[in-house]
């Protein structure tokens, strides 16, 4: 769909809401834009790719060094939460993984049970409090459960699948596509990468 001036400027703002106040609900996000910019009813609104441009531009314009310590700080707090979890072969996924996480943002993983229930008795014999979201209607790509939690004071939600989906593809509850994911190995090279990037750029020196 072709963009228009107002349509940019909505997935700006949008972008804005989700950095600044913590919405993580794209489309609560650019509707909440939409209104405060007066846009026509009729205006298209930005697709959620459109967002994630936007948070991307926003977060390297007004916040580099900020969010760059932010990603790093929930990339190495994911390794122990995943070797705790490593019964329930956890992967990574959204923002923390793709680089887009705001202060707000959880860790995001994928965990494979026999039962949604095998991760919650596992959470509760160790005394970790917990809420559970169950999906509207069962569908193959949406976890039986999501459970939100605080591990160390961040938080995290836990997608969990039944064994036999991990070779499935998921889709982003965000922009649909395939959700990309990496296993605690690959979130280790991924931490050594991004360190090794920011030993190599320049610091800017204050005046």
């Amino acid at each position: 769909m072709k963009s228009t001036p107002m349509r940019r400027q909505i997935a700006i703002t949008a972008a804005r809401l989700i950095a600044e106040d913590g919405i993580d609900d794209y489309g609560f996000a650019k509707r909440k834009a939409a209104r405060q910019l007066g846009a026509n009813p009729k205006e298209s609104l930005p697709n959620n790719s459109e967002i994630e441009e936007a948070l991307r531009d926003y977060q390297a314009i007004y916040e580099p060094e900020e969010q760059q310590a932010c990603l790093l700080e929930l990339r190495q707090a994911a390794l122990p939460l995943m070797a705790e979890l490593s019964e329930f072969r956890p992967y990574l996924t959204d923002a923390v993984l793709d680089g887009n996480a705001t202060r707000f943002s959880p860790i995001e993983l994928q965990l494979f049970a026999d039962s949604a229930k095998d991760v919650e008795l596992f959470l509760l014999n160790r005394d970790v409090e917990f809420e559970s979201r169950e999906p509207r209607r069962p569908e193959r790509h949406l976890p039986e459960t999501t459970l939100r939690l605080y591990w160390h004071d961040i938080p995290v939600e836990l997608a969990v699948y039944p064994y036999e989906a991990e070779r499935s593809r998921h889709r982003d509850t965000h922009n649909g596509r395939s959700r990309d994911r990496l296993g605690r190995e690959g979130v280790k090279e991924l931490i050594e990468l991004q360190l090794s990037t920011q030993a190599e750029t320049p610091q800017v020196q204050q005046p």
